[in-house]
């Protein structure tokens, strides 16, 4: 009896002291206020380990890495048209997410894991669309 209380009770402490894992939810829309062709949010400060959920909520949309945008050692996904999409971001640093068919539009989004709190050097000199990039941009603000 006392062996199955302190198993019990180990097993409680260790549980106690994890982390839980978060999950969130982005929406790819057509229109969101005044803007067009947008990730909502655009921008997530996120645990690593935490989960991203994109959802499909207007039909012709995916979500998807931009090429070169993600950190070291970080896995790339591509999410298809019109189909939810869930990672799990385990790797601290910067994530750039674009929606294919609409990048040129300016379709971006940006996903910060862990302490960062700046782009890695020459971030934002990729062959991006000017509208991507000014979006971008603007969400870099947030770290």
């Amino acid at each position: 009896m006392l062996k199955h209380l302190v198993l019990s009770l180990a097993t409680g402490a260790l549980l106690a002291g994890s982390a839980v894992a978060e999950s969130y939810e982005v929406q790819m829309l057509n229109q969101s206020g005044t803007d067009t062709m947008v990730f909502e949010p655009a921008f997530l400060r996120i645990a690593p380990g935490d989960t991203v959920k994109f959802i499909a909520t207007d039909k012709g949309h995916n979500g998807e890495i931009i090429d070169g945008m993600i950190p070291d050692g970080a896995e790339t996904f591509k999410g298809k048209i019109n189909e939810e999409i869930e990672v799990q971001l385990d790797v601290e640093g910067i994530y750039a997410v674009k929606c294919l068919p609409h990048f040129a539009m300016g379709m971006v989004m940006t996903i910060a894991v862990g302490a960062v709190e700046t782009p890695p050097e020459g971030y934002l000199e990729e062959r991006l669309p000017p509208r991507a990039k000014e979006r971008l941009t603007a969400q870099l603000e947030g770290l």
